[in-house]
């Protein structure tokens, strides 16, 4: 089926003023060649040199505000799209990042692409800060709905780096990861949504030498009237979103060289298609 548009996800960890590693994380990500992306965690404005110099077919954007890390979305030059940064996603904490929310148009149809980069910690704090952006993000697929005729029309998805790590909390009264993750997968269900399959589970590590293990904590959620490209997973299947990065690596040195050089979160790639 033909494509309608592709589009990448990354968090690149403290993205700033380093010139080798902006000419490296920046030549990766050009090499993907989408036609919208999103990266998270930009600290630095030199960064806008190197990104117009080598990626010049590009428009960007990136948020405003009292917070230290952004988000910087570039799209293709001649796609129309319309981007607005959401304050609403903030929780009414004023360090947190906006949403920014981008809507594409192709052939007369809108998709709206709602990138957010949602709270850390595995505190209750953190946890909570999560859940309540994450419900925030379900539901504003009402407000879209309406703006597009009605129930299950709007074509939306949210994405980037949702910080899926759960909770801790002593006396056993800890919430995995995993727990945190079916709960947004049964919300998504009566939303109408899905969370999209990826190539391989663990988006983020630390590296080898990490007591943490490697997470899953960027994902792509998205209304089912919408369709993505299938990728081969190595451990067998398809996905909708394929991982690239440190989670193509083979062995742990590789692996460790790569988070060094560009990031500890992997790029999530995917396309829609007709």
């Amino acid at each position: 089926m033909a494509k309608i548009f592709s589009v990448a996800s990354w968090n690149v960890e403290h993205f700033k003023q380093d010139p080798d590693r902006v000419a490296r994380v920046v030549g990766f990500l050009a090499a993907q060649n989408p036609d919208v992306f999103g990266l998270y965690e930009v600290e630095g404005a030199t960064i806008f040199d190197d990104l117009v110099k080598t990626m010049p077919g590009y428009t960007f954007q990136i948020t405003e505000g009292p917070q230290t890390q952004e988000i910087l979305i570039g799209v293709r030059k001649g796609l129309t799209a319309f981007i607005t940064q959401r304050i609403e996603f903030r929780s009414g904490t004023t360090h947190m990042r906006p949403g920014q929310l981008v809507t594409i148009v192709k052939d007369g149809t809108s998709y709206m692409l709602l990138f957010l980069h949602l709270a850390s910690g595995a505190d209750p704090r953190g946890m909570g800060l999560r859940d309540d952006m994450i419900d925030r993000a379900f539901e504003f697929r009402k407000v879209l709905d309406g703006k597009a005729g009605g129930t299950g029309k709007a074509h939306y998805l949210f994405l980037g780096d949702l910080n899926t790590m759960g909770m801790e909390y002593p006396f056993d009264r800890q919430i995995p990861a995993e727990t945190e993750l079916r709960k947004w997968d049964a919300v998504a269900k009566r939303r109408g949504m899905t969370r999209l399959t990826k190539t391989q589970d663990a988006s983020w590590s630390n590296g080898s030498k990490s007591k943490i293990p490697a997470s899953a904590l960027d994902h792509v959620v998205a209304t089912t009237n919408l369709k993505f490209r299938k990728f081969r997973r190595p451990a067998g299947g398809t996905a909708e979103v394929d991982l690239r990065g440190w989670a193509n690596e083979t062995t742990d040195a590789a692996r460790d060289a790569w988070i060094k050089a560009f990031s500890d979160h992997s790029l999530l790639y995917f396309e829609l298609i007709e």
